[in-house]
């Protein structure tokens, strides 16, 4: 259904954000609880086509759970439950017509653990796209999802050996690869360097800015010098809380919260 609904929405007319985007992702007055206990509480964000959007904040402020609504992931926990809207291209993804499966294709997901399937590297990239119904060229489809994620000239000559032999950096990069090879306009990526060293984190932000050329990304991360590298936007969360939200040279050298600046300023979190 939101195949559908979407092709209509798109041509409808958006809400601005900062410098004129109009949203692509919108979380509209959305609090979540699990077993009634609030873990977002009102949140209205938006995620700009084509930019990096950042979600910030303590440890248990809820930046995962505002993540994982995106895309229903909070759907495959026991007694979570969502109040508001998530709309992708003005689209309520919580409808009861719309096909949650379709969602988590078009809005891609990636983990803070790699997380390969115990597969051959090939087989990481096409099972998705397969078991999926793809009828194209899968050798191009694998070779084009690689070279996207900077890991083709890493692994082009071993695509049949497991994808646990490659290093962290490595599975995190396929694991974007495999994530990309399902063709999806949104991914989210759930603080995607935080188990990696320093070279590997540095090549995954590399990534990052080339990926926005063509797709839509929300990072939450605890970096903040990373946050502030990477993002166009950022979001600040503090208790399940959206405290300030704006382009992020804005909320990190002229934030309009005094959370927000002893946040970024390191007094707190």
């Amino acid at each position: 259904m939101i195949a559908e609904t979407t092709a209509s929405a798109t041509a409808q007319a958006s809400e601005p954000v900062a410098g004129g985007s109009a949203p692509l992702l919108e979380a509209r007055d959305v609090s979540i609880s699990y077993a009634g206990k609030a873990a977002i509480d009102n949140v209205s964000v938006v995620a700009a086509e084509r930019s990096i959007t950042a979600i910030i904040g303590p440890s248990g402020c809820g930046k995962s759970t505002l993540l994982r609504a995106f895309n229903r992931m909070n759907d495959f926990i026991l007694d979570a439950s969502l109040s508001g809207q998530i709309l992708y291209h003005s689209v309520d993804i919580y409808r009861p017509d719309v096909d949650p499966v379709e969602v988590r294709r078009r809005i891609g997901m990636v983990f803070q653990k790699p997380n390969p399937f115990p597969k051959t590297i090939f087989k990481n990239v096409s099972w998705g796209p397969v078991i999926n119904g793809f009828k194209g060229d899968v050798r191009e489809l694998v070779e084009s999802s690689l070279r996207k994620a900077a890991l083709w000239d890493e692994v082009k000559d071993r695509l049949n050996d497991s994808a646990l032999a490659l290093s962290g950096g490595q599975q995190q990069r396929l694991c974007i690869a495999r994530a990309l090879a399902l063709q999806p306009e949104v991914i989210l990526m759930d603080e995607p360097a935080s188990a990696l060293d320093p070279v590997s984190t540095a090549r995954i932000e590399d990534l990052l800015f080339e990926l926005k050329q063509r797709y839509t990304i929300l990072i939450v991360t605890h970096n903040m010098q990373q946050a502030a590298r990477v993002s166009d936007y950022t979001a600040f969360l503090d208790s399940g809380k959206l405290i300030e939200f704006g382009e992020t040279d804005q909320v990190f050298t002229r934030p309009r919260e005094q959370r927000t600046e002893d946040y970024v300023s390191g007094r707190f979190g």
